[in-house]
């Protein structure tokens, strides 16, 4: 599966209004702050109470004031309506990242705008092989900006041919991956790891929801040692859910029944007016 291009930024506000050229030097020089990132379909989005929850929470644990979610919603309405051009009118469907910081006290807003990512149709194709590496994110329950250490793993497993990285602490405790979450059966219950880590706004549409379709779910320790006792893995993010083929050495079968449960389960999670 084909990672996007970062770069590829089609709109860019900061505040409702095109960024100045000052406006992007005061960020690219200020590394503090955080966002959260989305998949818009129809002019909707998956989980945007979760979004609004993880800005304001993050920026007041930062920047100590709260975050509106409506002026939230607004600024990415903008972001999505252009400048009336046809080369700039409303895009219906795209992934949408806020930005947050602070350069002057009060919390700024900056939407960047991309081509929307659409996962492979089958499971088969989009199944994830997994490297573990020694690294837990700083605060990792924000999801703050200065992503290197991520960044750098990532780019080591995929020279080593892996999809993704898979952050685990000491004793090899599996925290998440690099930009996903990550969830184990044990033919049972779905446990997701307990090791630090950043809740997911997937990870947090499905935990809920999953035992209502009969698939139990709990958080406890997770260890490579331990990968043998699990009979299959699946990962999330914004993009949606995929199965786990291998982690290092060890590999998983395809659980058709699992997937069908928890896929079906986030297709039928609503898409929310943005």
């Amino acid at each position: 599966m084909t990672t996007p291009n970062p770069a590829d930024v089609r709109r860019l506000e900061i505040d409702g209004a095109p960024a100045t050229p000052a406006q992007l030097r005061q960020r690219a020089l200020d590394g503090y702050g955080h966002f959260t990132a989305m998949q818009v379909r129809g002019g909707r989005a998956r989980g945007m109470a979760l979004h609004l929850d993880r800005l304001d929470a993050a920026t007041r644990e930062l920047f100590d004031q709260g975050l509106d979610g409506d002026r939230v919603r607004a600024a990415v309405r903008h972001a999505l309506a252009g400048d009336g051009t046809p080369e700039g009118g409303l895009l219906l469907d795209a992934a949408v990242r806020v930005y947050v910081h602070a350069p002057e006290g009060t919390p700024s807003l900056m939407v960047t705008v991309r081509p929307p990512v659409e996962l492979p149709a089958t499971m088969a194709e989009r199944a994830q092989s997994l490297k573990s590496v020694p690294y837990v994110r700083p605060v990792a329950h924000i999801k703050h900006l200065g992503g290197f250490g991520q960044a750098y793993h990532r780019r080591q497993v995929a020279r080593a041919g892996f999809d993704e990285a898979l952050l685990t602490g000491p004793d090899g405790a599996v925290s998440e991956g690099a930009v996903t979450n990550v969830a184990f059966f044990d033919g049972r219950e779905v446990v997701w790891p307990d090791a630090p880590h950043l809740r997911g706004v997937t990870m947090g549409l499905l935990e809920p929801r999953l035992a209502d379709a009969g698939l139990p779910t709990r958080r406890g320790p997770v260890f490579l040692r331990d990968l043998g006792s699990y009979r299959a893995a699946f990962v999330t993010n914004s993009w949606g859910v995929s199965p786990v083929r291998r982690v290092d050495d060890h590999d998983f079968p395809l659980d058709e029944e699992l997937m069908t449960t928890v896929s079906e389960v986030y297709e039928g999670v609503p898409w929310d007016e943005i």
